[in-house]
């Protein structure tokens, strides 16, 4: 049997066969949604991504016999350490045939680094932190994942556990489809807006009010979401370039702020299902990807709520329902009849009753894990 080399990705070219690797893996998997090499490529660029600003990562292959057979990151957090006062490190971008001796030497590699780097425990995978793609597919296997959602063998999970890991926390993505409004979501909308004071507004689509209105949901966010477990402050320029990225596949009529008087107090973010044009592009947007993304533009039926809060003092008020129905009043309007809310985490317990109490199911769950680094 060939030995097993593990590399360190440094070079360009290596970076292109780390980006790369997961299509032969996946060949054939209708499931698996082919990234644009060209963003990854960036994504990896130290000088494009804001996150080498505060923090390292470090690509790595498993090469056996001339071969890639798996690779992954290992990264640093510092805005996560200094937020939550601990010692974390974190592994991403995990692909891997399924060899648990392949999946050993990386994760052995991976560790080393880490502790290297003071670190006392190591979680994943995120790719590369909370507000990027984040935990491992372990239920829904047999339908593609939406946009900004990660996709994954069934065995994964078997190789991650088999090396000392054990569950940090659940990620639930809820599902709906329907060909109307649902009643007990128009329902919820009379009600809510009968009690409560609040006006939703969507997006504008005035350039001069757009900017404003994104810096007010970059506020809303930290707002809303720091007390939640695994947040990670976003800095000014990683918020920037997630708006540039996002910018133009955000559609104004799926992006919500909620206004109590002139106070805004929650803000939602859905987004149509570009993976279902992405499958068609199969990584390239040359030399015709304009054309097919044109001609699929149209036929996506599929949208993702991919962010929601409300400031404390204006949660368990029923206004994440009213977010709901006016992303799925608009979303019918646009010809949208499908819907995933993702990701909830397993102990949100009020924004879990809501996605149940308005008839959506659990159709994937992910899974972040974590395992210690000391001695």
């Amino acid at each position: 049997m060939n030995e097993i080399t593990i590399i360190k990705v440094k070079k360009k070219k290596d970076i292109k066969r780390f980006i790369t690797f997961p299509f032969s893996l996946y060949e054939g998997n209708e499931c698996w949604t082919p990234p644009l090499i060209s963003e990854e490529i960036d994504f990896f660029n130290p000088v494009k991504n804001p996150y080498y600003d505060h923090s390292e990562v470090q690509p790595f292959m498993a090469e056996r016999g001339g071969r890639i057979v798996g690779r992954l990151t290992a990264q640093t957090n510092k805005q996560h350490n200094v937020f939550h006062r601990d010692k974390v490190g974190f592994f991403g971008f995990f692909e891997c045939i399924n060899d648990p001796e392949v999946s050993k030497r990386l994760f052995d590699r991976a560790a080393a680094w880490l502790r290297e780097r003071g670190c006392d425990s190591v979680r994943g995978p995120l790719n590369l932190s909370v507000n990027d793609q984040c935990g491992l597919l372990v239920d829904g296997f047999s339908t593609p994942s939406f946009i900004m959602m990660p996709y994954n063998p069934d065995y994964y999970e078997e190789l991650i556990t088999g090396y000392g890991f054990r569950k940090c926390k659940d990620l639930f993505a809820y599902y709906m489809a329907s060909e109307k409004m649902p009643e007990r979501l128009q329902r919820f909308a009379d009600i809510i807006t009968r009690k409560e004071e609040i006006k939703i507004r969507s997006l504008s689509k005035d350039k001069k009010r757009l900017k404003s209105e994104l810096e007010t949901i970059f506020t809303l966010y930290r707002g809303a979401w720091e007390h939640n477990w695994g947040f990670v402050p976003m800095t000014g320029k990683e918020y920037d370039h997630i708006v540039k990225t996002l910018l133009p596949v955000v559609d104004p009529d799926l992006v919500f702020i909620a206004y109590y008087g002139d106070k805004p107090v929650g803000f939602s973010v859905a987004l149509p299902d570009y993976n279902v044009i992405l499958r068609k592009l199969k990584g390239h947007i040359l030399p015709f990807g304009f054309i097919l993304a044109l001609y699929y533009k149209n036929r996506i039926k599929r949208l993702r709520v991919l962010l929601m809060g409300l400031l404390k003092d204006y949660q368990k008020r029923g206004i994440d329902g009213l977010f709901y129905y006016y992303t799925t009043k608009n979303g019918f309007e646009k010809g949208f009849n499908e819907g995933e809310f993702s990701w909830v985490l397993e102990d949100n317990i009020e924004m879990n009753n809501v996605a149940r109490k308005l008839g959506a199911r659990v159709h994937k769950t992910y899974r972040i894990f974590e395992k210690s680094l000391k001695s």
